[in-house]
């Protein structure tokens, strides 16, 4: 290498001619590749095209030299072969550099776009805090940040008219911003607006919080209500994929979160004594839910024998890792329907709590809920259930 920052252009590789090796280097990825297909069940066709790709990427390779994400991108795609896998080898080898910009560090710089210098550079600081994490603070998921900037753009935009930096913002600004708010919108940008000058005193950025002693106020909890017969019939035709009724039946029957579906593994799954553990809770296997479950671990051993992917759920991606499905896969065919997999894990718990009289104490040991949310599902089951004397005049009714 004799430039700094010299680019390959893979896409002009050609092939040594006859008799000619493509170097150590590709043999050495041609082993791993073996070893890491191997243990992940790779199928013939990725293998093939994993070594192809290998071949491309490491013919002149030389010792100290690195493969960018970047550059193998556009020549691996363009021929159709699995970026991914060759990824993992190139990975292993220790020979790749993913130089690919995160989503937080793509959607950052756009949504702060109008937003005046000052403001902006604190925002940012404090966002990427957030995101990142601290020394006294865990890091927080992307849609946290993005929900906390979208509540707050039109506040800093209106700002940025006026201010040059956040030291210039007064309690009466802050209550002028958060007077045009009610409800629910007032009270989560007054909790964004919180965290902001929260982090900014601490980093000494501006001398007094003006958000403090302001009041969030009590949040209004709408009365949950139960699913209709024809909502979830709708959300039960929608399935398509042979995945689809188990993830419904963990929804709808063990009140099962999204996350907990994904995160299910082969060994939280006994089959000989019907136990099923979900969140780190072990529950009894209904008979729904074990035929389900029989028919899914017949179509995943069929379908990927050679998988070593230790989750109950996989698809044709993570068949070839060792990671649990994403969150759009497991969304996917749900989406657009009332009866979606949260209102579903809802809808169970509402039932629990008719059935048994709105006990929270009980909803509390069955699902694991803390006291407020179990309070909270007894509640909106109390104001569901029938009266004392309804419920007398309608047995007396049936009676007659």
């Amino acid at each position: 290498m004799l430039f700094d920052g010299l680019r390959r252009d893979f896409t002009r590789f050609t092939a040594p001619g006859r008799g000619v090796t493509h170097g150590p280097w590709a043999a050495w990825a041609h082993y791993r590749a073996h070893l890491l297909g191997e243990s992940r069940g790779w199928t013939r066709r990725v293998r093939i095209a994993v070594n192809r790709a290998l071949v491309i990427l490491l013919s002149g390779h030389c010792d100290g030299d690195v493969v960018r994400y970047s550059d193998m991108f556009s020549a691996l795609r363009a021929l159709d072969l699995s970026v991914e896998r060759t990824a993992d080898v190139l990975t292993d080898m220790g020979v790749l550099l993913d130089d690919r910009q995160s989503t937080f560090e793509q959607w950052l710089p756009r949504k702060l776009d109008g937003i005046t210098a000052g403001i902006a550079g604190e925002t940012e600081a404090w966002l990427r805090r957030l995101h990142q994490g601290g020394a006294r603070s865990r890091a927080r998921s992307m849609q946290t940040a993005w929900q906390y900037l979208n509540m707050l753009r039109p506040v800093l935009l209106a700002w940025s008219a006026r201010a040059e930096h956040l030291r210039e913002i007064t309690r009466q600004d802050v209550l002028a911003a958060l007077d045009e708010l009610h409800g629910v919108q007032r009270q989560n940008t007054l909790i964004a607006l919180r965290s902001l000058f929260g982090t900014a005193k601490k980093t000494g950025v501006v001398f007094r919080n003006p958000t403090s002693r302001i009041p969030v106020g009590e949040r209004e909890s709408r009365l949950i209500q139960p699913l209709n017969h024809d909502q979830v019939q709708r959300t039960i035709a929608a399935s398509s994929r042979p995945a689809d009724p188990l993830i419904i039946a963990l929804a709808a029957v063990h009140a099962a979160r999204r996350a907990a579906i994904r995160e299910l593994q082969l060994d939280d799954v006994d089959r000989g004594n019907r136990r099923l553990t979900i969140g780190g809770r072990t529950r009894p296997l209904d008979e729904l839910t074990h035929q389900l479950m029989i028919n899914w671990l017949d179509y995943r051993r069929s379908r990927w024998p050679n998988t070593a992917n230790p989750h109950l759920l996989v698809n044709q991606m993570t068949a070839m890792e060792t990671g649990p499905v994403s969150g759009v896969w497991l969304r996917s065919a749900f989406r657009g329907q009332d009866a979606t997999l949260e209102r579903l894990r809802v809808d169970r718990q509402l039932e629990e709590a008719l059935t048994h009289r709105a006990d929270p104490l009980h909803l509390a040991v069955v699902f694991g809920l803390d006291e407020k949310t179990a309070i909270r599902y007894a509640t909106a089951a109390r104001a569901l259930l029938p009266a004392p004397i309804e419920a007398d005049a309608a047995r007396q009714s049936t009676h007659e």
